[in-house]
């Protein structure tokens, strides 16, 4: 319950509230767009300060690597579940939003882990960047082979998308704005280190509390919003947004405990397999399956998970990592 008091937290409650009453207060996309690129940037500069300090050690490799194999097993697991459900192409976009990740939901973690004083590791953020495209590049695959079934079925390509390119989607992916700066600015964090860690203190330290709190706002609102998407959908639909995110912390958590993490690289580890994307998959999913339904993997990502993880997850989360590897 002491988490709720955060302020960050409560102006993301209060943002639910506003929306849900349907109130006109909003926060010009613009605006949005940039407190989105501050977070990514401050977090790169964060990370590379960190790594400069501690240097590329074992545990780095280690949680990289971890990283990665959570970004390839979640996405195949949830689509051989989900199209028992609903169609393959719905299946493939909801995998793959879940099999990546929330860098609004790893940002508040991170906050969370510094407020309580449990020490993690910069690479976390590097971390972070490798477990958004593997789902992506996954779900690409699959809707396209699924189209190939569906037109050696009709034994025609009318009516049917065209095949979508996989290195338009590999350039898309690994070349995202978002992504690159953050990855920039953890360069930059690890070329500088103190020096440039004294120098960036006001930005990415000072300001970073208060940054948070009014994108948590400006989520808080978009939450609200974004949940009449999920009316009439499917209860296993809703059950799956609030169980698949323990599930999959669970998995981080067994994988963090053999691979011998620390207490705050496994939190954030669990956070990460936990969190679902809302921001790089839909935008590439709307134009790579077409086929599938926007409003089953905006609406459960924002609309169920974001919420749950952002109030009760990421307390839970690093309290049992801190039970059990700490």
């Amino acid at each position: 319950m002491s988490s709720l008091l955060d302020p960050a937290i409560l102006f993301f409650v209060f943002g639910v509230f506003a929306g849900t009453v349907k109130s006109n207060l909003e926060i010009p996309p613009q605006i949005s767009r940039f407190l989105s690129l501050y977070l990514l940037m401050a977090l790169g500069l964060k990370g590379g300060f960190a790594l400069a300090k501690s240097g590329l050690t074992g545990e780095v490799a280690v949680s990289l690597g971890l990283a990665i194999l959570l970004a390839i097993i979640v996405p195949a697991i949830s689509f051989r579940l989900l199209k028992r459900f609903i169609s393959g192409y719905d299946a493939a976009a909801v995998a793959a939003t879940y099999g990546s990740v929330s860098a609004v939901t790893f940002i508040t973690a991170a906050q969370y882990l510094e407020n309580h004083q449990i020490v993690y590791g910069g690479h976390m953020a590097a971390a972070m960047a490798l477990m958004e495209s593997p789902a992506i590049i996954m779900a690409v695959v699959l809707a396209n082979q699924l189209r190939n079934i569906s037109r050696a079925e009709v034994g025609a390509t009318a009516g049917t998308h065209p095949h979508t390119p996989l290195s338009k989607i590999l350039h898309e992916s690994f070349t995202d704005g978002a992504q690159l700066l953050l990855l920039g600015a953890m360069l930059i964090g690890l070329i500088t280190g103190d020096a440039g860690k004294a120098v960036m203190q006001p930005f990415s330290v000072d300001l970073f509390k208060g940054m948070l709190a009014f994108f948590l706002l400006d989520m808080g609102l978009t939450a609200a919003r974004n949940l009449p998407l999920l009316k009439g959908s499917s209860p296993w639909l809703i059950a799956y947004a609030v169980l698949a995110p323990i599930t999959h912390a669970t998995l981080a958590l067994a994988l963090a405990a053999a691979a011998g993490l620390s207490a705050g690289n496994g939190a954030l580890l669990m956070v990460l397999a936990a969190s679902a994307s809302y921001i790089a998959v839909p935008a590439v999913v709307r134009y790579a399956i077409p086929e599938a339904n926007p409003s089953l993997y905006f609406g459960l990502s924002l609309g169920v998970t974001f919420p749950l993880n952002i109030l009760f997850g990421i307390p839970i989360y690093v309290a049992i990592a801190t039970g059990v590897l700490g």
